[in-house]
């Protein structure tokens, strides 16, 4: 059991998102301001930092929600807050992102570029500072799979 926040895609950029809004959240306490992915970002991070143990953010939601935008402004919320060792593959794992987007995805009447693969990101930390980042990825949907 955990927090949960429901996020909506607006379908237009917003000013939410920027590195002041980062530093805005940076510290606080959960519930201190408007609920957001910085906020649930801040507090995965705080527990990593003070207990010592691996936190997990789930991203749900339906085709086209944004779960692949969200789970990009949480990884650059590390990376800012924590700041990054040497040379970090987190870069590489958010550059890659429209590159497995462009597998397995197809169009359906919510979406038009809607993905078939589920995806599990692992973020290494040394103490507060990001170290690099994996991606894996798993077929959702096996149906639509008719050859090889």
């Amino acid at each position: 059991p955990g927090i949960i926040l429901v996020a909506i895609n607006p379908y237009k950029p917003l000013p939410i998102y920027e590195e002041e809004v980062i530093y805005a959240y940076s510290g606080r306490e959960m519930g201190d301001m408007d609920p957001h992915i910085f906020a649930l970002a801040e507090e995965a991070y705080k527990q990593m930092v003070r207990f010592g143990k691996n936190q997990s953010l789930i991203i749900s939601g339906e085709s086209g929600a944004g779960k692949t935008v969200s789970a990009k402004y949480a990884m650059r919320y590390f990376t800012t807050v924590g700041g990054c060792l040497g040379d970090s593959s987190m870069e590489k794992v958010l550059a890659s992102s429209p590159v497995m987007e462009a597998f397995g995805n197809a169009k359906t009447t919510r979406n038009d570029n809607s993905s078939r693969f589920g995806k599990y990101i692992e973020i290494g930390f040394s103490q507060t500072h990001v170290t690099g980042a994996t991606i894996k990825t798993y077929l959702l949907e096996k149906s639509r799979v008719t050859l090889q």
